[in-house]
Parts: structure tokens; C-alpha cells; sequence
């Protein structure tokens, strides 16, 4: 294993595979891991000095790259040329975060899926239209390229790495020793902010009047009629202002409401679905995972764990 020591790496980036491998490698698993590069570098919380130069890298099963503080910036020629010479001779190449950004300037994903940060996706897939970026996952492995999202997902992304070398108990062997969970429900979604749209319009005050009345049974007829327009109407301006159908618009409000309530409130499932206008916990199940990839549950457990006290009805 080798991992690249870049420029202005995120140190975590770094530190995340190296430990990984070398607490994989404690445990009995073959690996040999190594930081590789062509000088040492400091960066704002210290000096990282590579164990073997770039030449090394090009002996490895799998090159890891990390993510840089600068992802935008030109990656070195010989960086690119090593990573291209990788993917030719049937490497495996992992990027932590923002070292997808590297990957694609190499041109190693392009026509490949892809993920990164879900607050740098957009940027990776204006830079790099050729590769198919999808910002929801915590990792993504297409073909001999792996892709993992932001900071600790890194962690998952090693564990999967080790899980498809070595097989699920070892895997499971290796995040008990690391006290992380072998496998995480759901993707970037659940940690995703989304504020509230405020687009401007002559709509705007129904989207507001729409956000005080979630608990509200809302149909269109009432909205028209908070409006003051027909429904045909409204169906037509209120998709020119947000780009969705009011419903559309209303249900992910309502989705947002009702994570706010499961990452601060010890509410029952059932009651936050009532709050929020869902109706009833198994509608708002459905829409939660639709719209995240998890149950409120487990939602609840990313943001409560231990911190509260448990009550009854959080099932």
C-alpha cells in the first residue's frame, strides 16, 4: 500500500490510511503500507517526511491519494504520470476526499462513478464532466478506482478495502480494533445541511406560510387559495420560482422538519411524523429513506448517541 504524500495534503487524509493498514497489518493481514513521495512537506500541523520515494508507488498493489486543501491546484506531472502507470498495469488506486480531484486530472475516472465530499461534488463534476460523480455515497469502487467522500469516511472506505481483500470477519476484526462500525447505514445525505430554499417571488409568502403550517393537512386547492390564484396557476409559477411542484416543494420541508426534530428532540418516531405533517411513522420512514438512505432510527443514533436519554417509541 502505498500512500501519496501530495503538496498540501489534509493531514487526517493521510493519517487515516496509514494507520488503518498498519493496525490491519498488526492484526496478522498482509499488508505493507508506505508514504511515498518525492520530498518532505510541511503543512499546518507540521512536517510529513515520505518513507520511500514516488519510485516505490510504482511497485504497489494499491496507491492511496489523499485529498488536498487546494483541490483545484495542478497535481505534479510525475504524480499523474504515476497514477496513469498505475491504472495500466491493474493497480488498484483509492482516493481519500478531495484526492478524487487528482484521480480525474490523471484521467483514471473518466467514464467511471465516482464520489468525493458532498460540499466539493459540484465542483468536481464542472472540473471533470467526464467522470460520473455522485455525491451520496460514503465510498464508491468502480472497477479497479475507489472513491471515498469526506474525512472519516476514509475509514470506511479502508474497512471496505480490507473487507473485499480478506472477507467480512476481517474486516470485522479490523473496526473493533479501530471502535468503528464494519459497515455505516446510509450514505452523505444524513449529513448534508439543507437550509430552507429562500427564493424570492411572488410565491414567497406561501412557501412561508407552507413552512408555519407543516403539521397542517395541506391540498393544493388550500394553497391556491392562500394564493390567491387558481391551481392551474399556481402549479405553473410555483414550478417557474422553485423548479418542483408545491407538493413536491411541501414534502421536502417536511423531510427537513423532521430530521431537525430526530437530531434534537427525544420525540417518538411516530410523534415527529405528526409534527412534521408525514402523518404516521411508516410514512415517515419511507420518506426518509428515500430521500437519505436511513430510517429515523439509525438517523437518530448518528446525531443522539448517548447523549440523550432513551424513551420509548424510537423504533
Amino acid at each position: 500500500m502505498a500512500v501519496l504524500l501530495l503538496p498540501g495534503a489534509v493531514p487526517l487524509n493521510i493519517a487515516i490510511p496509514l494507520e488503518t493498514f498498519l493496525r490491519a497489518g498488526g492484526l496478522g493481514l498482509p499488508y505493507e503500507v508506505r508514504l511515498c513521495g518525492g520530498a518532505a512537506d510541511v503543512g499546518p500541523f507540521g512536517r510529513w517526511t515520505p518513507d520511500e520515494t514516488l519510485g516505490w508507488a510504482d511497485t504497489a498493489d494499491t496507491v492511496v491519494v489523499p485529498g488536498c486543501y487546494d483541490v483545484a491546484a495542478p497535481a505534479d506531472e510525475a504524480v499523474l504520470a504515476l497514477l496513469r502507470r498505475a491504472e495500466d498495469r491493474g493497480a488498484r488506486l483509492a482516493a481519500m476526499c478531495g484526492g478524487a480531484f487528482v484521480l480525474a486530472q490523471a484521467g483514471v475516472l473518466d467514464g467511471r462513478r465516482a464520489t468525493s465530499h458532498w460540499y466539493r461534488t459540484d465542483e468536481l463534476q464542472r472540473l471533470h464532466p467526464a467522470v460520473e460523480v455522485d455525491p451520496r455515497p460514503l465510498y464508491v469502487e468502480d472497477g479497479t478506482a475507489l472513491t471515498g467522500a469526506g474525512m472519516a469516511a476514509g475509514l470506511d472506505l479502508c474497512v471496505h478495502i480490507v473487507r473485499r481483500d480478506h472477507g467480512a470477519d476481517a474486516a470485522s476484526r479490523l473496526a473493533r480494533a479501530l471502535l468503528v462500525a464494519p459497515h455505516r447505514e446510509g450514505g452523505q445525505a444524513q449529513f448534508m445541511h439543507t437550509p430552507v430554499p429562500r427564493q424570492s417571488g411572488r410565491l414567497s409568502d406561501l412557501r412561508a406560510w407552507l413552512v408555519d403550517n407543516l403539521e397542517q393537512e395541506i391540498r393544493l386547492a388550500d394553497m391556491a387559495t392562500e394564493a390567491r390564484c387558481s391551481e392551474r396557476t399556481l402549479l405553473r409559477q410555483f414550478r417557474a420560482e422553485t423548479g418542483q411542484t408545491p407538493q413536491q416543494w411541501l414534502l421536502a420541508r417536511r423531510v427537513d422538519a423532521a430530521r431537525a426534530m430526530l437530531e434534537t428532540t427525544r420525540l417518538s418516531v411516530e410523534q415527529v411524523a405528526r409534527d412534521a405533517g408525514l402523518g404516521t411513522g411508516a410514512n415517515l420512514r419511507q420518506h426518509l429513506r428515500k430521500s437519505i438512505g436511513v430510517g429515523p432510527s439509525a438517523y437518530r443514533r448518528t446525531y443522539q448517541a448517548q447523549r440523550l436519554p432513551t424513551t420509548t417509541g424510537d423504533r
